[in-house]
């Protein structure tokens, strides 16, 4: 069903909505109790009448962006949940821990872990990555008795910079389109800031953020508390490593044969780009590297079919809930999207002639505050920037070092209306409040420590030219 509305409200009662609706979000939830599955429903209904969406296109919209949500959140964390549990049973993931401190030791761990998620993260779109490695974080937090920031937090700010930051990553590569930026310069760039970015506002924050919360592993993405008992014929680190690199390396193949095709390299119709792109999408990459673990870290160990079976249907009941909440946080943002408030912030922000760096950084600011996705508003603020941009007169270097400044405002202040949010939160075990005291403080460092090595870079490029 069309969906597409004009608004009618103006800018101002949009973003007093916008406010209300969060700031109700935070009541019900935190003083009040409610469940966040039903707040969400309740506030996204409340919001698109409020906004004036005609009653006939509510439910659609409202199903609309639950739906979108949950056709790439939900298969990423069934499979990855079955994943998951086939790593831990197998005792696999406790021999990668160990073998993880023995290599780094036990201080450390948690960069060995945000180092590990960087490489993963650089072909790994940041929620199937992160449901790929959250058993091996979850098995080093157990075996050093630690709070599950420590580990987690440097790990999915790992993802986090890299999605954000790096090409082939969505958001980085259609905002280069727009800006007609040279896409191996963002790709240096991008990698430049990344890195010290996230040893600051992830791996340092996340050392400090789980000396300050003492979170307990929880046992949500395993299926079920910690296997205590001995394994029999444990799985070694080696078979994990393999299981990881499998959707690294197809992802990978996919996104390296897209951008040969982008480039005129290869016939993107031709009989191989066609079998990599359709390997290397991250649902059957998932599902395929599920299927070797079946094997590998199951029936091949000399675990009954039957058994192993039973492991990962265990593993789908208690990610349930982690992916109904995360679907109707997509339902939010969906109803924002779709009430103009994205818009009309984008509109306002554009009268105040600031320099171009700092009006893109704040155009995505605006929009990603506003509708949740960083990706959208990363996209959306380079296609209304775009022109400012092209006829600037900057050089390549410059026009680079602004892709990443639009894609650095696209991450800040992660709440309730992104489903990454969500996603994070209740995987990591933490009610609202602490992942808004966690997971937005660390989105928010990323775009702030982003922008500002932006802007340095920016300034030399300018004396170098």
């Amino acid at each position: 069903m069309d969906t597409s509305w004009e608004p009618t409200l103006g800018a101002g009662p949009l973003l007093a909505i916008a406010a209300g609706s969060v700031a109700l979000i935070l009541l019900l939830i935190i003083v009040f109790k409610l469940h966040a599955f039903l707040t969400l429903i309740v506030v996204s209904a409340a919001t698109a009448l409020a906004t004036g969406i005609p009653v006939a296109k509510i439910v659609p919209t409202m199903t609309e962006g639950f739906g979108s949500t949950l056709a790439n959140v939900a298969l990423l964390v069934g499979l990855g949940a079955m994943l998951g549990r086939l790593v831990e049973t197998s005792g696999g993931a406790k021999s990668l821990a160990e073998k993880m401190i023995d290599i780094f030791g036990e201080n450390r761990a948690p960069f060995a872990l945000g180092l590990a998620s960087l490489i993963v993260g650089f072909p790994i779109f940041f929620d199937a990555g992160l449901v790929v490695m959250l058993p091996v974080i979850f098995a080093v937090a157990r075996r050093m008795k630690g709070s599950v920031l420590a580990y987690g937090i440097p790990a999915a700010g790992a993802f986090s910079v890299m999605h954000v930051f790096v090409p082939p990553h969505p958001g980085p590569i259609a905002a280069s389109e727009y800006y007609h930026a040279n896409v191996g310069m963002v790709l240096l760039v991008g990698l430049i800031i990344a890195l010290p970015t996230w040893y600051l506002t992830g791996y340092l924050l996340g050392l400090f953020l789980g000396r300050k919360f003492h979170l307990p592993v929880p046992d949500i993405l395993s299926g079920g508390p910690e296997n205590t008992e001995d394994i029999k014929n444990p799985a070694g680190a080696g078979a994990v490593i393999f299981v990881i690199l499998i959707p690294m390396l197809l992802i990978f193949g996919n996104t390296g044969m897209n951008m040969a095709a982008s480039a005129g390299f290869v016939n993107s119709d031709s009989l191989l780009p066609r079998v990599l792109t359709f390997l290397g999408s991250t649902s059957i990459a998932l599902l395929i590297t599920t299927l070797v673990a079946l094997w590998l870290l199951g029936t091949r160990r000399g675990e009954k079919r039957s058994a192993v079976e039973r492991t990962v249907e265990g593993a789908l009941g208690p990610i349930c809930s982690v992916v109904l909440i995360t679907g109707a946080g997509g339902m939010f943002g969906g109803v924002l999207r779709t009430s103009g408030i994205g818009d009309a912030l984008s509109d306002s922000m554009s009268s105040l002639h600031l320099p171009v760096i700092v009006g893109c950084f704040i155009v995505a600011a605006v929009l990603r505050v506003a509708q949740g996705s960083a990706t959208v508003a990363l996209t959306t603020a380079a296609a209304l920037m775009a022109p400012a941009v092209i006829n600037s007169g900057f050089n390549d270097l410059q026009i680079a070092v602004i892709v990443v400044a639009t894609a650095a405002g696209s991450v800040i202040a992660s709440h309730v209306n992104d489903s990454g949010f969500w996603l994070v939160g209740r995987l990591m075990g933490m009610d609202t409040a602490t992942t808004l005291k966690t997971w937005t403080v660390n989105q928010t460092l990323i775009a702030v420590v982003g922008f500002i090595f932006s802007v340095l870079i920016f300034a030399l490029a300018g004396v170098v030219a």
